[in-house]
């Protein structure tokens, strides 16, 4: 399935969610978007404004099936949301529809307690969260929970030039330690620029504390979506999507069974144009510990891309087991144009397979990593986790 199907699929998802409390019924929602084209990630933004927008002029909790009773949608909302909170762990609950406590998950990150030892929980609903959310540091241990990665989504569109510099252009912007997401999707949709374009990168996620985990989690962008700014970071089972330097920072960060996805317009074969990387990692010096790990993970779409690029000269990149389609091309990595750097950085590539995978042609300063080499690089001790990171449940 192709990259711009799947953001399609999952948008029409996320409709799906706001059907039975933005519009009278779903015949509302397909007249309503017959007067846009196809959407795309482009288009989106102007969509969802417009969807809220209506929203906030027409929600009424009275099932449009029963107008002679005093039920509401909320009626049907799980009993048992939010649980009961325990010695260790409060909860809160975002629902757009007011069924919950909150109706903004910006709302319910404010209500947490300044340096509260306790697990804060926020359980947020099915829908689109068309709002931008800053966790300040002083709110460590929040998670939030989704339902689903293709059916609960925090949506900002945001650029460089909008917000005073790409890294304060992200959608979600979390500052504070021990940070935890599940099954939720951050979007930034601002159009997609092409390459080179002034001032258009556009952040979905800015992971900014140490010790945080995405379990099932998506991040939909183009220029700069996944901000991996700094600290230790766990990704298990997401899906990444973007299409120049998509995955950024200086984090020290260990991607499992990923899928990652370019966005990148297409090339025609035999085509030597380059119009995507997967990566920019900015280690700026020997001293500093940080490095992207990739292991297990998927990497398609469309485009021609490297891996990565040398932001910074000793910019540590590892894929390893990791299926690479057709669209990477050959040298596989660049250098940002600065031969000087060819000698500090490391970029490495272990046991992985696909058309993409081929390294006989690789720039001559990417290694072929054997056992040794890549053992550091290939479970979550790369990241410490056995002092910090918990399991799921």
């Amino acid at each position: 399935m192709s990259p711009k199907i799947i953001c399609l699929s999952i948008f029409i998802a996320l409709l799906a969610a706001l059907a039975s409390t933005n519009f009278s019924t779903p015949l509302d929602i397909l007249k309503h978007l017959a007067q846009f084209s196809p959407p795309t990630l482009s288009s989106i933004p102007l969509i969802i404004h417009t969807l809220i927008s209506r929203s906030h002029h027409h929600r009424h909790h009275r099932r449009p099936d029963d107008k002679n009773t005093t039920k509401t949608i909320c009626d049907n909302f799980p009993p048992d949301i939010p649980p009961t909170d325990t010695n260790t762990t409060s909860f809160l609950c975002v629902d757009s529809n007011g069924c919950c406590n909150f109706t903004t998950v910006q709302a319910a990150v404010d209500a947490v307690g300044v340096m509260s030892p306790k697990r804060t929980i926020i359980w947020i609903n099915n829908g689109i969260y068309f709002e931008k959310v800053i966790v300040p540091k002083t709110k460590p241990n929040i998670t939030f929970q989704g339902q689903g990665y293709t059916s609960t989504a925090i949506v900002w569109n945001d650029t460089a030039n909008s917000s005073h510099g790409t890294f304060y252009s992200g959608s979600v912007q979390v500052f504070a330690p021990s940070f935890i997401a599940k099954n939720i999707s951050f979007m930034n949709v601002a159009p997609i620029p092409g390459p080179g374009a002034f001032g258009a990168q556009a952040v979905a996620l800015r992971i900014a504390g140490d010790e945080a985990v995405f379990w099932g989690c998506g991040f939909f962008g183009a220029q700069d979506t996944l901000h991996d700014d700094r600290g230790r970071h766990y990704f298990k089972d997401c899906y990444i999507q973007g299409s120049i330097d998509f995955i950024f920072g200086n984090g020290k960060s260990f991607y499992e069974n990923c899928h990652i996805t370019s966005i990148a317009s297409p090339v025609a074969p035999g085509a030597r144009v380059i119009n995507g990387a997967v990566t920019a990692h900015g280690r700026a010096s020997k001293d500093e510990n940080s490095g992207f790990s990739f292991v297990n993970c998927t990497i398609g779409g469309t485009g021609r891309i490297w891996l990565g690029r040398a932001w910074r000269p000793f910019s540590t990149v590892v894929f390893s087991y990791t299926t690479m389609s057709d669209i990477i091309a050959p040298e596989g990595w660049n250098d940002f144009n600065d031969p000087t750097r060819d000698q500090t950085i490391f970029y490495g590539e272990y046991n992985c397979t696909g058309d993409g995978a081929n390294i006989t042609l690789r720039a001559p300063y990417v290694l072929r990593l054997n056992d040794t080499q890549a053992s550091p690089f290939l479970n979550v001790s790369f990241i410490d986790a056995d002092q910090w990171l918990q399991p799921f449940t």
